[in-house]
Order: structure tokens, then C-alpha cells, then sequence
């Protein structure tokens, strides 16, 4: 069973910035595709975030600009780096992972983190 695990929320000004970490239990395969969503108090839950196997990244419009999805295949780590943070990005932020990859062998399936608290705040 694949465990997705994020990191990095918290608390932060307006105008600041967060980074947030997304790794699977299997650290030995890198995640090859997946992406973040949210979800605010009394919304649906968004995409925030996507990139694909072959590195193709998609955004929703309110953080195009702002927000950026990178792996980092060394570590193993999916991040979300967010920029110029508003009030209105305050939401519950999760992971999914489509597919892991370790030399040639790949794991696919919906795999979600527990999600991580992100407030933007004075």
C-alpha cells in the first residue's frame, strides 16, 4: 500500500511564501506524476496543481503565476512552491500521486495524502 505524505503548512502573511512537500512511502521510486489540491472551509476540494509524467505542468487560474510544481527526482520529493500567498489560499492542501517510478517499473494508481493545513493570515 503506498502511503503519500506532504509537509510545509503552517501559518503566513499575506504576500509570503510556503513550500510544500509531497513524498511517498516507497522512497526509493520517484513520484512521476500527480499533484495538489485544496480545499477550503466549506468548499469543494480544487486542483491547485498537476504535472505529468513527461514534466507538463498545469495550474488552476487563481495561482497561475504564483504557484509553482517541481519534482525533485534526486530526493524523491514532489514540492509546491507558492508565491505572493493571498487570504483566499488558505485551505487544506493535498498530495495525490498517479504514478511512482523506479528504473523501469512503475506503480500507477490514486494515491492521497491527509492533507495540510495552509493559512494566510495577518
Amino acid at each position: 500500500q503506498v502511503q503519500v505524505l506532504e509537509s510545509g503548512g503552517g501559518l503566513v502573511e499575506p504576500g509570503g511564501s510556503l513550500r510544500l512537500s509531497c513524498a511517498a512511502s516507497m522512497r526509493d521510486f520517484s513520484i512521476n506524476a500527480g499533484g495538489w489540491y485544496r480545499q477550503g472551509s466549506g468548499d469543494e476540494r480544487d486542483m491547485v496543481a498537476s504535472i505529468a509524467a513527461g514534466g507538463t505542468t498545469d495550474y488552476a487560474d487563481s495561482v497561475k503565476g504564483r504557484f509553482n510544481i517541481y519534482r525533485d527526482f534526486a530526493k524523491n520529493v514532489m514540492y509546491l512552491e507558492m508565491n505572493a500567498l493571498k487570504d483566499e489560499d488558505t485551505a487544506v492542501y493535498y498530495c495525490y500521486v498517479e504514478e511512482l517510478r523506479q528504473g523501469g517499473g512503475y506503480i500507477r494508481g490514486d494515491f492521497w495524502g491527509q492533507g495540510t493545513q495552509v493559512t494566510v493570515s495577518t
